[in-house]
Order: C-alpha cells, then structure tokens, then sequence
C-alpha cells in the first residue's frame, strides 16, 4: 500500500480527533488532503500539488490567500499583541467601516463564527420581544446552534408537507422543546409561508431567512417573499433577522440592498475576518440596545473572550477596505461569466444539470432545471453519488469545491481560472453522463410509480 504525506497525517489525526478532524468539511476519501502553502487563489498540498481554490474556506476568503495588505498589517499587530482585557481601537475602526456600509447598521457587536452571529441575534429577538419561538426557511443553514440547525438536513422521510413543514431534528437528542419552538416555513412561497405564521403572531421573536440560502441551492430570495414577511414581522410584532455570514460579499452593503428591506438585525461572518475567525451582529440601536451593559436593566449580557480581537479586527478592516464597490463589480462581473461558462459547457455535455448563484457565487445541480426551492434542490442517492464522481473529478484536476458542488470566487481569480473551471467541469460532466442519465430516468419511474 503506497503511503502519501497525507495519509501519514491523517492515521495521526484518526489517533486524537473522532474522524481525525474538526470539521467534517475536510474529510475526503481515502483521506483528507492537508494544506502545506496558499497564495492567491491557489492552494498547494504537502504533496506538492497544485489546485485553483473554489471554496475560499467556504466564501471566508475574499481576496483569497496571503492578502499582501492584510499578511503586513496582521504581522505588524502581532508584535504589538494578540488579546488584551481592555479596548483596543483596531475594534472601534472596523465597526465604523461596517456601520457606514450598510443603512440597517446602526450598531455592531463582535463575535467569532457565523454560528454565534445567528444565535446572538436569536437570542436579541428573545429578548427584545419577550418571546420565544423563532420561524426560518426549510434547509436554510445558520450554523450549528440548536434552534437555528432545525429542519437543515431535511428529507423526504421526515420534511412531513408543504403546507405545513416538520420541525426535524439534526442530532440525535434535540430536545422536543428545542424542535416546538421552530416554526418552519417554505422558501420563496409567501401564501403558504404566512398561512404558518398567522398561527404563531403572538408567540414568535423572529423571522429568520437567508437572502441567497445555499443549502436550499444558492437561489436569490424574491422581493415578493422577502418584503412579505418582513412586512409580516413589523405588522405582528416580531423581528425580522438577515443571515448574511455569507451573501454580505453580493453588494458592498450586502444583499439586503437587492429588497425593500430594513431588516432589524443582521448576521455576518466569514470575509469580515479577512481570513480569520469571526462573526457580528448589526442591527437597529433600539434592538441592538439589549446588550447594552451600560443599561438600567440588561435584557441580555453578552460576552465573549475573543470577542473583537485586534488580530481578526485589523484583518478584516483591511480586507472590507480593499473590498471597495469596484472590487464588488468587478468580482460580480467574474461571477456573471463563471455561470454564463458552465451554463454553456452544461449545455455543450448534453446533460440534465443548470447552474444557480448570484454575484460571486454559483453552485452546479445535477438537474434539468433549476429548483426553486429546498425540496427541488434536495438528491436522491444516486444523484447524491454522481455529484461526489463529479467533484472527485474536479479535485482530481485541479480544483477545490465546496460539496454542495458550490464555489466562491476571490479577488486574485482571473479568466484563466474561470476557462480552468469551465474545462474540467465540461470533462467531468461527460465523463459522469452515463451514470446520471441512469440516476435521472430511476428516479422518474420512481416518482411515475
């Protein structure tokens, strides 16, 4: 049996870690493979090869690896100190930056993952509103707190109707507490969705939705189900939330500029780090207010030991400073010719596949046409599996994938990248072709019968 650098690695990890990992987004098999060096967007392994990256550690990578201005001006903070127990104002300056951004930004809060966005921001609903029960999309994904993760492995044995989603559980011991407080609604469907929140008017703190949700299938939001429900929430008294831990890169103020939105909170995360760990809460100053410590009465303390530290602090200011709006632009316009490219090579291999996104954003379903929402865009088990041969093709030659068979472009790629992409998506969507005709025609007589 031949051993690599990254086999030897992982038998390590499979020692110390369950799985030999942290984060199951690495493992691949035989083994996962384990960086050595990046610069730009391209990755290196300790094997010595060479792939164009497409997953910008799932769109945390803005200006891709080893940032010139952000490696110097981290570097030049480090001499000067990682964490401190007093202020610095590396956290004030990013605040001012993100506030000035975005109009529904009144204030700012930091914190370190999206996950902890999200929470924080159900927990600000909590207790501005005094109320319990939160509402979110069917197969949105907002991280791994307990509330936000319900219904975001939903499948047909247990999403239950339409009209009126389940509540499913994605670990094994999730309170039925936790699953009764969720209520779930149907994405981009605004009849059904308000027909299932009129029952909870009175017992919801919030509505939480993702703009462009990428586990639905990376499908911009209509103005229609955005501004109703948002306009639903005001009418009823309960917080409209935004997730944008990764949609905030589609416009220099984030998605939300596409709607006639102002929502009352907002999640962000991933590129505001520049690289490194992150998340923030913005939202209105009345709402934001209770987390105020200086308060009579504090609705929610709120702490957090590496909250806004000045390392992730300086990065993330310069790498939102050097993402300006010709930056945007600029990046977007690749997006625009990247789904334009692969809708053409789909089209070109002759099979049932489409391509979603928006801005700097695509993902690629192994479907005629393209779903409009979780439910449509969910595999069966023999797409599941065409679509792992396919991205086992992509790593194979030379790029890197989220998946979902998603990809997140950053500031260095140029259309050389994008032809790259283009060719090994073509290649591997004619070598795959036997295999999902057969899955598609299954799964056909499966729904005819």
């Amino acid at each position: 049996m031949i051993t690599t650098a990254s086999s030897r690695l992982y038998g390590r990890a499979l020692e110390v870690m369950p799985g030999g990992c942290s984060r199951n987004t690495i493992l691949r098999k035989p083994h996962p493979i384990y960086a050595d060096w990046a610069k730009g967007c391209y990755v290196t392994d300790v094997e010595g090869q060479n792939r164009i990256d497409f997953a910008n550690n799932v769109a945390s990578l803005i200006h891709g690896h080893c940032f010139s201005p952000v490696v110097n001006a981290v570097r030049k903070q480090m001499g000067r100190g990682s964490a401190y127990t007093v202020g610095t104002e590396e956290e004030i300056e990013h605040a001012e930056l993100l506030v000035s951004r975005s109009e529904s930004f009144e204030k700012i809060r930091f914190v370190n993952s999206g996950t902890e966005a999200v929470m924080t921001c159900i927990k600000a609903a909590r207790a501005f509103t005094g109320r319990g029960m939160i509402a979110k999309v069917e197969g949105s994904y907002h991280g791994a707190y307990d509330h936000a993760e319900v219904s975001q492995t939903a499948s047909p044995q247990n999403w239950g109707s339409i009209d009126a989603p389940a509540s499913s559980a994605v670990s094994r011991g999730t309170p039925d507490a936790t699953l009764n407080d969720v209520v779930v609604i149907p994405f981009n469907d605004l009849e059904r969705s308000l027909a299932i929140l009129d029952a909870y008017r009175e017992q919801l703190a919030c509505i939480l939705v993702d703009l462009i949700p990428h586990r639905v299938g990376l499908i911009p939001a209509n103005s229609t189900f955005i501004e109703g429900l948002s306009k639903w929430a005001a009418d009823n008294g309960s917080l409209f939330v935004v997730d944008e831990v990764i949609t905030y890169r589609t416009n220099l103020n984030g998605a939300q500029a596409n709607y006639n939105i102002k929502p009352d909170l907002t999640a962000l995360g991933k590129m505001i780090g520049g690289g490194f760990p992150v998340g923030a809460i913005a939202g209105s100053a009345a709402v934001m207010d209770v987390m105020n410590p200086l308060s009579n009465q504090v609705l929610f303390p709120h702490y957090g030991t590496f909250n806004a530290n000045p390392i992730t602090m300086t990065a993330g200011r310069v790498a939102m400073r050097a993402f300006d709006e010709a930056a945007v632009i600029s990046l977007n316009q690749l997006g625009d010719l990247a789904r334009q490219q692969l809708s053409e090579a789909i089209s070109a291999a002759d099979v049932a596949a489409c391509v979603t996104g928006a801005g700097s954003m695509f993902r690629l379903h192994l479907k005629p046409i393209a779903p409009r929402n979780y439910r449509e865009a969910y595999l069966s088990p023999k797409l599941r599996v065409c679509l792992g041969k396919l991205l086992e093709h992509c790593f194979d030659n030379g790029l890197l994938m989220i998946e979902t068979g998603a990809g997140m472009l950053s500031t260095p790629m140029t259309t050389v990248e994008i032809e790259k992409l283009t060719e090994v998506i073509f290649t591997g969507l004619k070598k795959i072709k036997p295999q999902l005709d057969e899955a598609h025609s299954s799964d056909l007589n499966r729904l005819e019968n």
